[in-house]
């Protein structure tokens, strides 16, 4: 018994660490991920005004989360402290279940985050995962007091303590020079306007009429297919019809509601990504604030000013953010829904370079001095 709790202390605490490690690459991904969890239990009425105050704090609780499932991990490959962390283990485990649960059975998820962008899971599949996990820490919190640490109390708490800094520094590191592993839709080498076209071969929804009437207080349901036998408008009283989906398909464009629209409201999206050569795109969601990456960006202008490089400012927000560059001329100002740019900037900002509509290179704010460079060196004429 002994060898198994050993094997599934390791089996658990490396899929804890890959798991955490992956959301760390990301975040923002996760946060993004809580806020609609949030949004879904707020249109259910469970809680709506604190459900939306919890978007505030999507970020730092994205942050904990993902260190505490690594820090975790770490403790129950080392055999720290079990007697704790069996049951801080046995309540996350529980936690995801829960939501793994919920994305599955509701529906309204194409995936719960689980592994992040990189590693898609359907919540079905994620719902599976989170049981057999379970049954496995059930088993090591049933033997958690006969666990001795293999280590030194001062070893294993060094390790721990390491885990902890390391993990906290990879999400300010990414906060800031965007993911290393980029698994989005506009990472380098993309073609935006090839991104949003439907795959070919992609399979659409199907979806099938669906009535809803009242007969004698219940409420029954039926398509145009199966109508009831003794169906009169004195017993059935129509209450709505709506498409019901019976399978779902896959035909969503990677890059979805992409509209770059003018001060004016026109729509110039086709025609800034079908332009030819190359192209500076700032993309920033809400307020950016001030920050040492407005005298960088205001040298790249000056670059791509004098190389005729157009250079455009995507953001949600107008308003808010003119005041910071109201001191650069060389720009152009397009609105963008917020959505989209949660997706293109995982830093705020980040500065993507386009030739021909292709994405040549992107930084985040930190990394704007080597954009500079980068920059510099392009033969634009």
């Amino acid at each position: 018994m002994k060898s198994l709790i050993t094997v599934l202390r390791y089996f658990v605490g490396i899929l804890f660490i890959f798991s955490g490690l992956v959301k760390a690459n990301d975040p923002l991904g996760l946060a993004y991920k809580m806020q609609e969890f949030f949004e879904v239990w707020a249109q259910s009425g469970f809680l709506p005004g604190f459900m939306h105050a919890l978007n505030n704090f999507a970020l730092p609780f994205s942050i904990i989360m993902i260190s505490f499932e690594i820090i975790a991990g770490v403790a129950v490959i080392v055999g720290w402290r079990m007697r704790l962390f069996s049951w801080l283990l046995l309540l996350l485990i529980i936690f995801f279940t829960f939501l793994t649960g919920y994305a599955y059975l509701s529906g309204k998820f194409r995936s719960c985050g689980c592994f992040g962008d990189c590693i898609p899971l359907t919540p079905r599949g994620s719902f599976v995962k989170d049981i057999f996990l379970t049954l496995f820490i059930l088993t090591i919190f049933a033997y958690r007091n006969k666990i001795k640490p293999p280590r030194s109390a001062i070893l294993s708490a060094g390790i721990i303590i390491i885990s902890t800094l390391f993990s906290l520094w990879l999400q300010w590191h990414v906060l800031r020079h965007l993911p290393i592993a980029d698994c989005l839709p506009f990472k380098k080498g993309n073609n935006i306007p090839e991104q949003m076209k439907i795959p070919q071969g992609a399979i659409p929804d199907s979806t099938v009429i669906t009535f809803v009437y009242q007969k004698q207080g219940q409420t029954i349901e039926f398509t145009a297919d199966n109508f009831p036998e003794d169906f009169d408008d004195s017993l059935y009283h129509f209450v709505k019809r709506y498409d019901k989906l019976v399978r779902k398909g896959n035909a969503d464009a990677p890059i979805k509601d992409f509209v770059l629209n003018t001060l004016s409201g026109a729509d110039t999206t086709n025609a800034l990504l079908a332009a030819k050569g190359y192209s500076l795109l700032l993309f920033i969601k809400d307020d950016a604030g001030r920050g040492n990456w407005q005298g960088t960006f205001k040298k790249i202008t000056d670059i791509t000013a004098q190389k005729d490089i157009p250079a455009f400012i995507i953001t949600n927000d107008i308003e808010d953010n003119t005041p910071y560059l109201k001191d650069i001329n060389n720009l152009t100002w397009l609105r963008c829904d917020v959505v989209p740019i949660k997706t293109a900037a995982r830093a705020n900002p980040t500065l993507y370079l386009l030739y021909n509509g292709t994405i040549i290179d992107k930084w985040g704010f930190a990394d704007f001095v080597n954009a500079a460079e980068r920059i510099n060196k392009i033969n634009a004429r």
